[in-house]
């Protein structure tokens, strides 16, 4: 009988006819016909769609990730009942930090794998030994190679814990923990939950939003009165995103059974995120190299359909009952990098009232949303500046 907690190797390998299976279903594709308008305010436009799937069938190899992904060490743990899969990669230096990276939606492991070598192995990249990081990425529950709940009450809270207790499995007795998207909210929990050994916290994506204008931007009443210029912006970009794919799967996830049908569907789905990463995608698939390539996209896109979790990865939003962006208490050590294609720009009057325990506040030159994969050299050095008053 397996013991609960064993730490066992993954590895991955997608048989042929799969491949095979999906270049068929991408060639089958019925398409819609073309927007009705001259930018992306309809959505993902067919023009890119077409050039995505052309590529997709045609010139695009999974075996070029396939072989980056097991590159590095994976394991499977079970956790709360459920199986979570995480890469760990020890770094070859004595006193290095270990730290948690946690990914969001529409992410995966593959968002932070840029992040890996010049974590652990600074002295190639630019840092000293006294920055080197041992990195733990797991796969959030319901996405990529981490099992998918059957129950309900999968939430970023329980998430958290899980991932408290993986650190404490993995025998770190002092670690801390970066995030993006639902990563963000996730480890933005994790510090307000204070589990044993956790110093403190990275963010890309900061809970500063006071309550106040938090119920103001999501109800459409106005703004309270006497916020300053920045904490305005911060509320129209909040605004701007829209959020429509959020509230379909926050309501009706299972609704969405068409994207496990077919992968240009979900590709398009997918892609259409927040108007700037679309915007970035679309430059790239248009020839445009900035950020992230075609390559890029369709390793995320391909994991999510190979590992047909576009269902079980969605209903994380219907299982959340908190604020993306609301402040939530956090008293630990907290480090903030703002990237200028955010979802929005966290203003650092808000961000030091939201974390009384600020270590770090900087802003970036460029970067999006989905920062440790399209920049990973700003974020790899945010985390180790950031972070380096915690060692």
């Amino acid at each position: 009988m397996t013991n609960p907690q064993s730490i066992r190797p993954f590895h991955v390998n997608v048989p042929e006819a799969e491949l095979t299976e999906l270049r068929n279903r991408i060639l089958a594709t019925r398409w819609p016909e073309k927007e009705t308008v001259s930018d992306q305010s309809q959505g993902t436009q067919l023009e890119t769609m077409q050039e995505l799937a052309r590529y997709w069938a045609n010139e695009y190899d999974w075996r070029k990730v396939e072989a980056k992904i097991n590159a590095v060490p994976h394991f499977l743990t079970e956790i709360d009942g459920l199986d979570i899969h995480f890469i760990h990669v020890r770094s070859k230096h004595e006193n290095a930090m270990p730290i948690l990276i946690a990914h969001g939606w529409p992410g995966s492991i593959i968002e932070q794998m840029k992040l890996i070598e010049p974590l652990t192995n600074p002295t190639e990249h630019g840092g000293n030994a006294s920055d080197a990081f041992h990195v733990v990425i797991p796969s959030m529950p319901g996405y990529g190679y981490s099992g998918k709940p059957t129950t309900t009450g999968w939430d970023p809270a329980r998430i958290a814990r899980a991932y408290g207790e993986l650190m404490t499995r993995l025998g770190y007795e002092k670690y801390v923990a970066q995030g993006g998207d639902w990563g963000a909210i996730v480890v933005d929990a994790m510090a307000v939950q204070e589990p044993k050994g956790l110093l403190g916290i990275h963010t890309n994506m900061a809970k500063v939003i006071p309550a106040d204008v938090d119920a103001a931007i999501w109800s459409g009443n106005p703004l309270p009165a006497g916020l300053s210029d920045e904490e305005i912006k911060a509320c129209e970009q909040v605004r701007e995103n829209k959020f429509y794919y959020a509230f379909i799967m926050g309501t009706r996830p299972q609704t969405l059974t068409g994207l496990v049908d077919s992968p240009v569907g979900l590709a398009a789905f997918m892609l259409d995120h927040d108007w700037k990463s679309l915007a970035l995608i679309t430059r790239s698939f248009a020839g445009i190299q900035e950020g992230l390539s075609r390559d890029d996209v369709l390793d995320n896109i391909t994991l999510f359909w190979f590992t047909n979790s576009a269902i079980s990865a969605a209903r994380i939003y219907w299982e959340n009952k908190t604020s993306f962006f609301a402040v939530q208490g956090v008293k630990l050590p907290v480090a903030v990098s703002v990237f200028p294609d955010e979802l929005f720009e966290a203003p650092k009057s808000w961000t030091e009232k939201a974390y009384p325990n600020l270590i770090h506040y900087n802003r970036l030159p460029k970067g999006g949303h989905f920062a440790a994969w399209e920049q990973p050299e700003y974020m790899t050095e945010e985390i180790r500046t950031g972070l380096r008053s915690l060692r």
